[in-house]
């Protein structure tokens, strides 16, 4: 009988290990070692101490550049300071209103050379109607003006014409009693359109203002075929009459008189008429 000799099982497991090296060697390398893990802890350190060291560079840049912006319009603030202290020296502040107060009447405006449309002037506008050199005041409201501004136009010797007051339409009945044949907010009629214009185109008259009581629906219809008879087209008069009467608008009424009204009706004088009037 053969007698087989025994092998430790330790001898064997080293020959096995040593003939299979590449198995244990790539068990032994799936475990990180000690070392490993160091390694890459301090690479996970360096990244996050780069990010963050990148994120605060980042923030210092912004704040350079805001810190250069404020500085830069401050810069130009103080700029414009110097240069209107240099400039303006004699600039002070303004600590009440001033005693002369230049306020024009309402709906003033210029017409042509020395020729003004208005409202009903009143104390607080005497300063800026000084400026005018006003000699004629062509009156279209329906009642007169009030005393205060009668006395001013006599201290400036400026003749004031009454045109469309109510007592030249004043009639008197069986009974002698005065009734007004016209309502005071209608329209002025072609005989004193007619009156009105034949002042107007006198330059004798001038520096002039024409007004009523708030220089929208007299006026205009005055200055309206004023513009008639310079040969103005009538969307062009329509266009100026309806800029003054506000937000309710103009009047059919005062736009079908300025219309149909007879030019040919007013006498001009070549020798007295405005430069700026055609004469044909």
């Amino acid at each position: 009988m053969a007698v087989r000799q025994s092998v430790p099982l330790q001898g064997k497991l080293s020959q096995q290990l040593k003939s299979n090296g590449d198995d244990g060697s790539s068990y032994s390398e799936s475990i990180p070692t000690q070392q490993q893990e160091q390694e890459l802890s301090n690479n996970i350190q360096a990244e996050n101490y780069n990010g963050l060291q990148q994120q605060q560079q980042q923030q210092q840049h912004n704040q350079d550049t805001s810190d250069a912006q404020a500085q830069l319009i401050l810069n130009e603030q103080q700029q414009r300071l110097d240069h209107a202290q240099t400039t303006n020296s004699n600039l002070r502040k303004i600590s009440h209103p001033p005693v002369l107060r230049i306020v024009p009447p309402l709906n003033f405006c210029p017409v042509e050379k020395q020729l003004y449309r208005s409202g009903q002037p009143s104390i607080i506008n005497q300063s800026f109607l000084n400026q005018l050199n006003l000699k004629t005041i062509l009156w279209l409201a329906s009642e007169e003006p009030n005393d205060d501004f009668l006395d001013y136009c006599q201290s400036q010797q400026i003749n004031i014409e009454y045109v469309g007051m109510l007592n030249e339409y004043i009639d008197f009945d069986q009974q002698q009693q005065m009734q007004p044949s016209m309502n005071p907010w209608d329209s002025l009629t072609e005989p004193t359109i007619t009156r009105a214009l034949e002042l107007i185109v006198d330059k004798s008259n001038y520096p002039m203002l024409v007004c009523c009581g708030m220089g929208r629906h007299r006026t205009g219809t005055v200055v309206g075929c004023l513009r008639r008879l310079q040969g103005w087209n009538l969307a062009s008069v329509s266009e100026e009459y309806r800029r003054f009467t506000g937000a309710r608008g103009g009047r059919i009424l005062v736009e079908l008189l300025i219309e149909g009204f007879d030019v040919s009706s007013v006498d001009i004088d070549s020798e007295k008429a405005p430069e700026w009037l055609k004469i044909k």
